[in-house]
């Protein structure tokens, strides 16, 4: 298991820094690696996030001293989203099987393990996890259970629909809220006007992009804004200073993932866009 530390920053420090200084901080490339599983932990309210890709392997989430646990989920939530593939998830030794689209949520205290289900078609989990002060059970959330919401319009290019995952309208977490947004062809904003939330952090993930395709995700405050080049199956840290927003070259999919104060989905503070710097 492989993973990287991300500290958190001051909103002002973010004025020094060039393209490749934003990169190292709040850019992680690497999510899935065959056979092993990478995560990233960003200080940023200790939200861990990356991708498990077993292929010819079993892998274990596992604890350590960066986790001062045994356990990986010792205290510690978790939520999971496949991203394509076919594979096998195991809690405590219960199995679920997920194809792409299929989220899980697991709860603190639980052993998991990722194997493919098809080593011709191996599985890509995407996972986010926070700390958590309670063990709430395991919950299986195919893309059918999901609670979908849809919003845009057309002549502002971003009609999509939000999947609700790890939520309370369809399951218990302690603070991950974590869903999945489908842009539909010919729309590219992710959202617009942008919002910032201070009361929560959020990681951006991004994958389904066409050949050749990119997404500049908008990154610091309104006053202050800058852009990050984001590339298939790559995520993106946004602490509750930043905006958040994007847009793409074309249709694209992205998995967010939230911790903090509340799981009010709609705690946002809408940007005009004519106040964007």
């Amino acid at each position: 298991m492989k993973l990287e530390i991300r500290y958190a920053e001051h909103p002002g420090d973010m004025k020094l820094y060039d393209t490749q200084k934003m990169r190292e901080r709040f850019h992680f490339e690497r999510v899935f690696v065959k056979d092993d599983i990478s995560l990233c932990y960003t200080h940023s309210d200790r939200v861990v996030f990356g991708g498990a890709y077993p292929v010819d392997k079993v892998l274990r989430l596992e604890g350590g001293r960066d986790f001062g646990t045994d356990v990986f989920l010792e205290r510690r939530e978790l939520g999971i989203i496949c991203i394509g593939g076919a594979g096998k998830v195991s809690a405590d030794g219960a199995e679920y099987t997920m194809k792409k689209g299929d989220g899980l949520y697991i709860g603190k205290g639980v052993d998991v393990r990722f194997s493919a289900a098809d080593k011709g078609n191996p599985p890509k989990f995407y996972l986010a996890s926070a700390p958590a002060h309670a063990a709430y059970p395991t919950v299986f959330i195919p893309i059918e259970k999901a609670n979908p919401r849809k919003l845009g319009e057309a002549s502002a290019v971003n009609v999509r629909t939000i999947y609700q995952y790890v939520h309370p309208a369809v399951c218990k977490s302690c603070q991950l809220v974590m869903g999945m947004t489908v842009l539909e062809e010919g729309s590219v904003w992710n959202t617009m006007p942008c919002h910032t939330h201070e009361r929560r952090m959020e990681v951006y993930f991004y994958f389904d992009m066409k050949p050749g395709g990119v997404v500049f995700h908008l990154h610091g405050r309104p006053e202050e804004t800058r852009h990050i080049v984001m590339n298939n199956e790559e995520a993106v840290i946004s602490p509750s200073w930043s905006i958040h927003a994007g847009a793409g070259t074309a249709a694209y999919t992205f998995i967010w993932a939230m911790a903090g104060e509340n799981q009010t989905f709609d705690d946002m503070d809408t940007v005009p866009a004519t106040e964007l710097k």
